[in-house]
């Protein structure tokens, strides 16, 4: 690392101006926290003052770290790509590793022979860390990589997976909330959308569904499932208006289910909030686009980019193994789809 690249400024030049070895002028630029304060100040003053700008590849090949973060989209032809929430999540990512000066890598394989290739291209020491933004129970590449001793964090929680950092909303306790706050407004036949089954989050979302009527001695069977996005919303509210005539609030898995739900109310004559009221979840900008505008629970996706980020950062700094979980809250929005008191 002795010279900046398009600069003759070397490095041994910095160190003498700075009245430290090279050495230490060197651990400066690797980012070595044992260099003290003061010799640090004096090393990046002179780098100020000549005009030097180390050399990344050779810093990296220097410190054994490449300085970049892998974030893996397991299913880049899901809806991921069209879900208004994950531009936010990659912005909370992309500032948290922009303010510890490391780059972002963003990685779609669409095939198994591509994440065979994504597993080789990772183990090659390209990155220090991986986030994983979706995932299925039957995928092998965080368990492969975490032997390969890459840290790994998932966002969100995997189903039967115990041993594995992750960084997830409580989905139950927004589900749960979301149901006691229709109950709070007078409805007693709620309806719940609820998400795949095979999806952990749709999963801890219904769970709090039925606890919630269950505190109320409510009943809890009004539920049709379906793929989180407005058409399945729209054909399951039609198919529970078709079941029971009386239902009046639903809790929809998502935003987009709730707002084909809106659509589908609309057709069958269903006035909302006044026959029936509904609330999503995400708090997506789908919500207050809506007529009228959703309740929706709001989930924090930019901290929860930030909060991974944090994690496997740190963790990668260690080459620390041990799990890394942290759930975050939720925040209920209420707007005029569940404001109007039940008849």
């Amino acid at each position: 690392m002795e010279a900046a690249s398009g600069s003759s400024i070397t490095l041994a030049q910095v160190a003498r101006l700075a009245g430290v070895s090279r050495a230490t002028a060197s651990r400066v630029f690797s980012g070595n926290p044992a260099v003290s304060l003061e010799a640090c100040s004096a090393v990046e003053r002179a780098a100020a003052e000549l005009g030097y700008v180390p050399n990344r590849a050779a810093r990296s090949i220097a410190s054994g770290r490449s300085e970049s973060v892998g974030v893996v989209i397991p299913e880049p032809r899901s809806s991921l790509f069209l879900d208004p929430l994950f531009p936010r999540l990659l912005r909370g990512i992309g500032e948290e590793l922009s303010a510890s000066g490391l780059q972002m890598v963003l990685f779609a394989p669409q095939s198994p022979s591509d994440v065979q290739r994504l597993e080789q291209y990772l183990a090659g020491g390209h990155v220090d860390a991986v986030i994983l933004l979706t995932f299925h129970e039957s995928d092998t590449l965080s368990v492969r990589l975490q032997a390969r001793g890459i840290p790994v964090i998932y966002g969100g929680r995997p189903s039967g997976r115990f041993n594995v950092s992750f960084v997830d909303v409580d989905n139950h306790a927004g589900g749960r909330s979301a149901t006691e706050h229709l109950i709070a407004q007078g409805r007693r036949r709620i309806a719940h959308i609820a998400g795949p089954l095979r999806s952990r989050l749709a999963s801890d979302r219904a769970q709090g569904f039925r606890e919630a009527m269950w505190n109320s001695a409510l009943r809890s069977d009004l539920v049709a499932h379906g793929e989180m996005d407005r058409d399945s919303g729209e054909v399951a509210m039609s198919r529970l208006l078709a079941e029971s005539h009386d239902i009046d609030a639903v809790f929809a898995a998502s935003d987009a289910m709730a707002a084909g739900a809106m659509w589908a109310m609309q057709v069958l004559g269903r006035r909302v909030p006044d026959d029936v009221a509904i609330i999503g979840f995400d708090d997506s900008p789908l919500a207050a686009a809506t007529q009228p505008p959703l309740s929706s629970v709001r989930q924090p996706i930019e901290d929860m980019g930030r909060e991974m980020t944090r994690l496997v950062v740190s963790m990668s700094g260690t080459r620390m193994q041990t799990p890394q979980q942290m759930i975050l809250g939720s925040e209920l929005q209420v707007r005029e789809s569940t404001l109007a008191a039940a008849g």
